[in-house]
């Protein structure tokens, strides 16, 4: 069963930042290449370009919690999720309540 995660081409695992505008401010947001085409794919099943797609995830957190003490770890959540409700598994319930609008 190793051999399964071990043999991952080390790509996917790279990091890559990108920079995008929340709120009118650019950030930079660091994460693995595997993360990063997930949320192309989920921007692209949107319609938006992904800084959009984060841009607007980053907004309805920040309505419904107050804040987001760590973007990339956000996002991250958020890609599980995604997988987790495309698996037709479900992940804890108050972790889905606002995503599974966005990512369904």
């Amino acid at each position: 069963m190793c051999h399964v995660y071990a043999s991952t081409d080390p790509s996917r695992y790279e990091s890559t930042t990108r920079s995008v505008r929340l709120q009118g401010c650019v950030t930079s947001v660091r994460l693995e290449n595997e993360f990063w085409e997930i949320l192309d794919d989920l921007a692209a099943d949107q319609g938006m370009s992904t800084g959009r797609f984060i841009s607007k995830l980053y907004g309805e957190v920040i309505e419904d919690k107050g804040e987001v003490p760590n973007l990339a770890s956000m996002l991250r959540v958020a890609c599980a999720v995604h997988l987790h409700l495309r698996a037709g598994s479900t992940p804890e319930p108050d972790a889905t309540a606002s995503l599974s609008q966005q990512l369904a």
